[in-house]
């Protein structure tokens, strides 16, 4: 391993910042899941629990963009996710579906009420 590629992945391995587990205490945790900070006191934490926290005060951020900006693969993130959401530092939401079209029918209805007027 080169010395420029041991630095791009950082002092820490994976498996340590989740204390050695693999899977995240919850299972409903999305690519797309929302993520949103609470005002509770993030001292006690690990630095990279601290720094997901923080990093989602600013606004909802989902879970790939969070496992992006940290540089952290997203099933760690999910693991930290899972914590965090124990111990109550942040709230998750799931995404808001897509909207469903109108039919046809009803837009035609829609613009034929519409000339109609004017």
């Amino acid at each position: 391993m080169t010395p420029l590629r041991r630095e791009r992945q950082g002092l820490v391995r994976p498996y340590v910042v989740t204390e050695g587990r693999a899977h995240p205490t919850r299972n409903t945790l999305d690519l797309v899941t929302l993520v949103i900070a609470t005002d509770k006191n993030v001292s006690a934490l690990s630095p990279e629990k601290r720094r997901l926290v923080q990093l989602c005060r600013a606004g909802a951020l989902s879970v790939a963009e969070i496992a992006a900006f940290l540089s952290l693969p997203v099933s760690v993130t999910k693991v930290l996710i899972g914590d965090l959401v124990d111990s109550s530092h942040i709230l998750t939401r799931s995404p808001i579906p897509s909207a469903w079209l109108p039919e046809a029918e009803i837009l035609q209805e829609v613009l034929n009420g519409l000339r109609a007027r004017l």
